[in-house]
């Protein structure tokens, strides 16, 4: 199986050593994806239910450009700087991700500064054709 990089405008371009996406098979893995506007480069929102947002349309992005969608993926990876924006961080995510619900993990780490959160998605395609 050939491994494909994935890229896309409409993501923001990350200036470190990564691909935004790497395509294995039906496999799909989206890399980290931050609150940024991809024409801009700024962070978008003050807010973690807005920085959530944006970082879903970012992963929402990447997954279109490798063929996938939301409802492809089976893991995803949510990092907050602070656990009181756990419930904010919920409703945004429901939001914006939908039933049935990936399964997912949440961890909190430190990210740069004005950043909330980060998203990284594993998607499974079948033989469907998009």
């Amino acid at each position: 199986m050939t491994r494909t990089v994935i890229t896309t405008e409409n993501a923001p371009a990350l200036a470190a050593p990564l691909s935004q996406g790497i395509r294995k098979g039906p496999v799909l893995q989206v890399s980290g994806q931050l609150p940024l506007d991809p024409d801009t480069g700024q962070v978008v929102g003050t807010t973690v239910a807005e920085q959530t947002t944006q970082t879903l349309r970012n992963v929402t992005a990447v997954l279109k450009a490798g063929g996938a969608g939301l409802e492809d993926v089976v893991m995803l990876r949510v990092y907050l700087t602070d656990p009181a924006h756990l419930a904010e961080m919920n409703e945004a995510y429901a939001a914006a991700v939908g039933e049935p619900f990936p399964a997912r993990t949440t961890v909190y780490m430190p990210l740069p500064p004005g950043l909330l959160v980060e998203v990284d998605a594993l998607a499974v395609l079948d033989d469907r054709v998009r």
